[in-house]
């Protein structure tokens, strides 16, 4: 056979040479000796096996140097490409390039690199394994060394492995006892077995098997077993060759701890399919047995084939033990069946796991992933003794739910319990500081975490960084992540981005995003998902071109938050299509695609799709609910639609969730209905701000300004902090009712005591508020003292005042000013040529006309329409097309007729067309809210209220006309025009005729 070529010497290029640690490495070759030291000895030829190692090179197995003075060979060892080598020429192989401890497949020096594993490579196989020991000595002496100072920090217990090691390397006859007793093998691979010494212990179940000349019994194989799934991502090479040797020996079936060990194995290596099949092989199952199959479905995610596997054990009599329930319970707080998890908690108590430790652990954790944090405190108070994780799973729990200070005021109460904090409870309370803001006490904890050596662990140091984060400490942030170059992961650089996008810097989150790309950080599906959240709209289309790219399109998360994305940007058929994607689409999904109809105003999509998700067997939750009702607020949506989705809140036990009251409030006073509104906000047990918000607005857009300020008034008193929403729609209430010093003093209150900016609508609220009431000369002082300039909002509210006081020369100041800003508004022509119709200026008003056609302006046609019988009738002025159209129209004559007797005189003023009167009080018949109102009329049984929707502003003249048929035919009638909320009723209107 031909001897391998050999390997030129590799020197170390350290600084110096000599000192102690100097290693030198040899590339695919053995070590050299030092110089003068005797030549090492060689076996033969046949005596060299090439052994597959597990990083897919070859593994030279071969003497080894023994060292100056020894006058002995050491027994044959494996060496890896690279390994390090000491001065006392000691192969020491690298922690990341070990071979792995079962290799694959085997071959002769010189044999093809495919020859399939037969007898010679077996024989070969079972000729390098007790090789292996030496190997794994030579790491574990590294990694003890390397970890002994942190063991001594941390003062964890954990085996003794040193001082054993250490006698064992001291042992003069630990090569005859490991090669000619398999006793010696046995005992050592027990042992390290029970230490978590996977490595190690498979050296020995090698050695004996090479050196022990004995039949394998199940304790072996359950122990090389067991040490298998101990190792560091638990080899599955090696379990399924040891699987082999077992169906080999015909111990798979026979033995119940083998069978065991191998389901254990397959779990741990995330084959939970050949686990199962491994378990449904075995004739005969312990608890253990099933324990381990339900531990595989409940770390793999399939929490519903691991409760079925719990009731089927439970159907074949097979009595549960404490780590059964640990598991079990696993499943359910991944599924958030709660009626499970009761149904299991009273299994565990009839069982005797009332006082187990580990089991009321997983019971907190279960009620408070349920939402159930009072019974996760029940469980807690329950028990005997807790250790640290007690503490720290009712604080998780806690901080889960929302219970922010309670979860504080429990870190305080187990500091006489814990001597010492672990990293996780460190995490646990830094995530505490950065909701509550407590900026102080985290920089206390960072100190801790300085002071006990937890610097290094890159959970604390990301809980840390994203404390600093929400607390606007940004720069503080930023310089921990510079500082975790060496514990920097996918974790610690999405909450960088995260803390970027939420303190406003959003050129760095996204130059964080590429650079965290070049580092050969893959980013994940929180990473994409929390760059989605930004308000570029340039973002949302680069992002999702890298999400196709690296295939985490079907992913639920980045679908949703994709959804979202393009929801904000208005595209809604993109949104849809990348909500059929989606794979598994949960609750969130399904709101998600909600939200963006109700963002749309389409009422009809979001029907459609929440009975799809009914259809489906999806059950909605609050924030379902609440975006559909949301939907159901738009212009065009039904007002039964509101009321139906209402009763389906009550359903599903939802009516009193804040954000389902909340959308209610805003629904119904959308709708019209505002005493619906009324009656929802005061059986609300808990308001938030948009509660709040949503009853004030809807006091001020239907006229009751008075209601309005009193609601106002409760909130301050119960401490509610305001936004600018808040003052806008107490501003609007003093608009609608001319309360001009109220509303001033409101929006003076707004920015000297809330420190409230004020935006764009305030001040065009301000300027509607002195414009309606006739003071625009104050009006042109506020917009000059504006601190920017005015906007096309702000113009046209002054644009509409001017056409209401007949003031010609600002009018066409402001039409000037908003055609600069948006020159195809038709909006603002006709607005203006209404100004110099009403003024007699016939010829201007026909030039604002011709250069409307010029310019190609479409005018926006007036129509209203009114719902009867869930359809909904829409109408235009003078519009014959509707299939009653003659009946209509005898309606409305005979009501023209009727309202003449009482007193009605038409106001032609308001009809801007020069024509003859005659012509003009025709016209004003005619008008699109007439038509729906006379329809209303005949379509409905007498006293039933109407309520109809106009596009635009209602004339005064069908202003007049609405209040007086209120009171002749006995009818509620709402009106919504572009502007407010009109309730005429017996004769008057809620606008108090300012509008």
């Amino acid at each position: 056979q031909t001897r391998p070529a050999r390997p030129r010497r590799q020197r170390d290029r350290g600084p110096t040479s000599g000192r102690p640690g100097e290693e030198r490495e040899a590339v695919r070759g053995r070590p050299w000796p030092e110089k003068g030291a005797p030549a090492r000895r060689r076996l033969p030829a046949a005596g060299r096996h090439c052994v597959g190692g597990g990083g897919g090179h070859s593994v030279w197995a071969r003497p080894v140097w023994a060292g100056p003075g020894s006058g002995r060979t050491q027994p044959i060892s494996t060496q890896a490409p690279g390994a390090e080598v000491k001065p006392t020429g000691l192969v020491q192989p690298r922690l990341s390039s070990l071979p792995l401890p079962l290799p694959t497949a085997t071959r002769v020096a010189g044999s093809p690199p495919c020859a399939p594993a037969t007898k010679r490579g077996s024989m070969a196989l079972r000729t390098a394994l007790p090789a292996l020991p030496r190997a794994f000595a030579c790491r574990q002496r590294l990694a003890t060394r390397a970890s002994s100072a942190r063991v001594e920090e941390h003062d964890v217990d954990r085996p003794n492995t040193r001082s054993a090691r250490r006698a064992f390397d001291g042992s003069p006859d630990r090569d005859a006892a490991a090669g000619g007793s398999s006793g010696s093998s046995r005992d050592a691979l027990v042992e390290c077995a029970r230490r978590g010494m996977g490595r190690e212990a498979l050296g020995h179940f090698s050695a004996a098997r090479r050196h022990g000349g004995e039949r394998v019994d199940g304790a072996m194989l359950s122990c090389a077993l067991k040490a298998c799934g101990a190792m560091p991502g638990c080899c599955r090479a090696a379990g399924e060759q040891l699987h082999c040797l077992c169906v080999k020996c015909g111990l798979d079936r026979a033995d119940v701890g083998v069978g065991t060990a191998l389901v254990d194995v397959y779990t741990k290596c995330g084959g939970v399919e050949d686990a199962r099949l491994v378990f449904e092989g075995m004739p005969q199952r312990n608890v253990g047995t099933w324990t381990s199959l339900l531990t595989g479905y409940a770390q793999g995610g399939a929490h519903s084939d691991a409760m079925a596997l719990f009731f089927r054990m439970r159907a074949e009599g097979i009595w549960p033990n404490p780590f059964t329930f640990t598991s079990v319970l696993s499943a359910v707080a991944g599924q958030g069946a709660l009626d499970l998890g009761r149904r299991v908690h009273a299994q565990s108590v009839k069982f005797g796991c009332r006082s187990t430790v580990f089991v009321c652990n997983s019971l907190m954790n279960m009620y408070a992933k349920c939402g159930l944090v009072e019974e996760a405190k029940a469980v807690f108070c329950g028990m005997e003794t807790r250790d640290m994780v007690s503490w720290n799973t009712l604080m998780a729990g806690l901080l889960l739910n929302g219970c922010e200070v309670e979860a504080l005021e429990l870190f305080h109460d187990s500091r006489a319990s814990m001597a010492k904090l672990s990293q996780s409870t460190y995490s646990t309370v830094i995530k505490l500081c950065a909701n509550l803001k407590q900026l102080a006490l985290a920089r206390q904890l960072h100190s801790c975490v300085l002071k006990h050596g937890f610097s290094s662990d890159g959970n604390v140091m990301t809980a840390i960084m994203d404390a600093y984060s929400k607390c606007g400490e940004l720069d503080d942030a930023f310089n921990i992540f510079l500082l975790m170059s060496g514990s920097q992961s996918v974790v610690s650089w999405t909450a960088m981005i995260g803390g970027c996008i939420q303190n406003g810097d959003i050129p760095l989150a996204a130059s964080l995003f590429s650079r965290m790309r070049e580092d050969n950080v893959k980013p994940n599906e929180f990473t994409y998902s929390t760059m989605l959240t930004t308000s570029l709209p340039v973002l949302p289309p680069q992002i999702h071109a890298q999400i196709i790219k690296t295939n985490y399109q079907h992913a639920p998360s980045v679908g949703t938050a994709l959804l979202a994305s393009y929801s904000k940007l208005g595209s809604t058929e993109e949104a849809l299509s990348i909500f059929e994607t989606i794979d598994q689409k949960d609750v969130v999904a399904w709101s998600a695609m909600l939200s963006c109809y109700s963002q749309a105003g389409d009422c009809d999509g979001a029907t459609n799709v929440f009975m799809e998700m009914s259809m489906q067997g999806m059950k909605p939750n609050e924030f379902t609910i609440s975006s559909v009702i949301d939907a159901c607020a738009s212009p065009t949506a039904g007002v039964d639609q509101g009321r139906q989705f209402h009763a389906v809140s009550i359903k599903y036990r939802y009516q009193d969730a804040i954000c389902v009251g909340s959308a209610l409030v805003s629904m119904y006073a959308r709708k019209g209905s505002i005493d619906s509104a009324r009656s929802v906000f005061e059986r609300q047990t808990e308001r938030d701000l948009v509660s709040w918000n949503s009853m004030i607005s809807g006091y001020a857009q239907h006229g009751y300004s008075k209601e309005a300020l009193d609601t106002f008034r409760q909130m301050e008193a119960a401490g509610v902090e305001m936004d600018g929403v808040t003052f806008l729609a107490v501003i609007i209430g003093c608009t609608h009712a001319g309360l001009v010093q109220e509303g001033q003093r409101y929006f003076d209150s707004m920015v000297r005591d809330h420190k409230i900016s004020p935006t764009m609508e305030h001040y065009a609220c301000m300027v509607d508020l002195y414009s309606r009431a006739g003071k625009l000369d104050e009006t042109m002082d506020l917009i000059g003292g504006m601190p920017f300039p005015a906007g096309a909002m702000v113009w046209r509210t002054l644009l509409g005042a001017c056409r209401v006081h007949k003031n010609v020369e600002l009018g066409k100041l402001a039409a000037e000013k908003l055609l600069s800003l948006e020159p195809l508004d038709s909006a603002t022509y006709v607005l203006l040529s209404n100004i110099y119709a009403s003024a007699g200026k016939w010829k201007e008003r026909d030039e604002v006309r011709k250069l409307m056609d010029s310019k190609k302006v479409k005018k926006e046609a007036g129509s209203s329409w009114i719902q009867i019988k869930n359809k909904v009738h829409s109408f235009i002025a003078s519009d014959k097309s509707h299939r009653l159209s003659d009946q209509i129209y005898t309606k409305l004559k005979a009501m023209t007729a009727r309202l003449k007797q009482e007193g009605y005189c038409p106001n032609t003023s308001f009809v801007l067309h020069d024509m003859e009167q005659e012509q003009k009080e025709a016209m004003l018949v005619t008008h699109s809210e007439r038509l729906a109102l006379a329809f209303g009329l005949i379509a409905t049984p007498p006293g039933t209220p109407l309520q109809i929707v106009k596009n635009l502003r209602v004339c005064g003249d069908c202003h007049v006309v609405m209040k007086m048929v209120s009171a002749v035919e006995d009818r509620e009638i709402i009106m919504r025009d572009c502007s407010r909320f009109h309730h005429f009723k017996s004769g008057a209107c809620s606008c108090g005729d300012f509008w």
